[in-house]
């Protein structure tokens, strides 16, 4: 990213600690600044920045998810202001997609502003007196991993295209690299990380988005469940077994047992961007018709979506089902759950070639969405179809259907909406890196 961009989020940062932190003598009328919150932060000030952390991965992660999910062919977003959105992120004709525009560059940035506050996190943990050594590993080990998510999301868009890694300081930002380099970076993170929790004493509060995944050893199976989802797309089938084991992974427990992105009504917090009402008119969000077509009779993932009492049309795009996930506007929205997590355990097996593990792990899906065991052929192949299929209906708009068909050269497969469409395999760096 270019100075400008982090002078200005240094000054939405400032803004925002100023509002968080009780009044004090301060020399300058908008807030601290960044060299006296990390010379010696008080552990109120350190609590002050891991909520607004935490609160500030939350940025955008609409935009984020719309896009994914259009490219990936889950859904429709309808928008009568936006037309971009039926136009570029489909291909449609000699549609391209902008390196300029806010598809791309409103949450690359809010993922990088996030980056930003953790580093400052974890600066000030580090120079505050007002410490234990475990207490500040504790910060540190929730940063580093919270640090490696944020760049692993902007990683899911520009893909071969690569990222910044090396952002600790934002005067001297490292250079672009590509995807292997950047997927090892992120999983060294999650290995600092996991070190600096190993131990620690966790001192600092969580939103409930965190519940069960506040001490110590629950922030560290966090931190593997994330490893794991790293170790697949690096093909990495051992080391996603073994974090696996090391996370929160339990192949007979609750499918939505993991951490969440939470929101509420309170004042100067944050409503679920993701809803909209059912049979709403002028901004939608739609399955893609297919979704239904190929679904297996009985499957209970039917209720993710919603039929609409019209169907909603848009730029010859056509759908008669809401995307119905989200019931009201605070519903909380996943960042890992356990569902993905047996489907992590299902491929690694079949990868490994265990493939009886492999097909207990999905008729544990299947047989918890109403559906009888898997009797297709107990092939690497057919197995792969299956954990894919389970994939796309289980993790439906949650992110990872262009992710996944992308890694297995299955682009493809997806299906065109308009014969003039095109299928995306990523998006070229922003402007401002270039």
């Amino acid at each position: 990213m270019k100075n400008f961009n982090t002078i200005i989020f240094l000054i939405i940062f400032m803004l925002l600690l100023s509002t968080a932190c009780k009044k004090e003598p301060i020399p300058y009328l908008n807030g601290p600044t960044s060299q006296q919150i990390t010379a010696n932060a008080t552990i109120s000030e350190l609590n002050n920045l891991v909520t607004g952390t935490e609160s500030s991965l939350r940025n955008n992660i609409a935009i984020y998810l719309d896009v994914v999910s259009m490219i990936g062919r889950e859904g429709y977003r309808f928008s009568g202001s936006e037309p971009r959105y039926t136009s570029d992120l489909l291909g449609a004709g000699n549609a391209i997609l902008d390196n300029n525009t806010f598809y791309l560059t409103n949450p690359w940035g809010s993922r990088y502003n996030t980056i930003r506050n953790a580093y400052i996190l974890i600066q000030a943990a580090t120079n505050s007196s007002y410490l234990t050594d475990a207490q500040k590993k504790a910060y540190t080990g929730w940063a580093k991993t919270i640090i490696a998510y944020q760049l692993l999301l902007n990683l899911n868009l520009t893909y071969e295209n690569g990222i910044r890694v090396d952002v600790a300081n934002y005067n001297n930002l490292g250079p672009i690299v590509g995807l292997s380099d950047a997927l090892t970076a992120i999983s060294n993170l999650l290995n600092q990380g996991l070190t600096d929790l190993t131990g620690s004493d966790v001192i600092f509060n969580l939103s409930s988005g965190f519940n069960g995944f506040t001490t110590t050893s629950s922030l560290a199976q966090f931190n593997r469940a994330l490893a794991a989802r790293v170790d697949v797309y690096q093909q990495n089938w051992t080391a996603a077994l073994t974090d696996l084991a090391n996370s929160f992974f339990n192949l007979n427990g609750s499918f939505n047992t993991g951490v969440y992105h939470v929101f509420s009504t309170a004042s100067g917090d944050q409503l679920n961007p993701l809803y909209l009402p059912l049979n709403n008119t002028g901004e939608n969000r739609l399955a893609q018709p297919s979704y239904v077509t190929d679904i297996e009779p009985g499957d209970d993932r039917i209720n993710k979506v919603a039929l609409r009492n019209t169907p909603a049309t848009q730029s010859g795009l056509t759908s008669n089902y809401d995307v119905a996930i989200f019931k009201t506007n605070v519903d909380p929205v996943a960042i890992i759950r356990n569902e993905e997590l047996i489907l992590i355990y299902a491929e690694a097996k079949i990868q490994t070639n265990a493939l009886s593990d492999a097909q207990t792990a999905i008729n544990i899906i299947r047989n918890g969405h109403n559906l009888p065991n898997y009797n297709g052929p107990l092939t690497q192949a057919a197995l792969i179809t299956e954990m894919l299929k389970q994939k796309r209906y289980s993790l439906f708009y949650e992110g990872y259907r262009w992710i996944d068909v992308r890694r297995y050269n299955l682009l493809s497969t997806l299906p065109l909406d308009r014969p003039t469409d095109h299928i995306w395999k990523q998006f070229p760096l922003p402007f401002s890196e270039n």
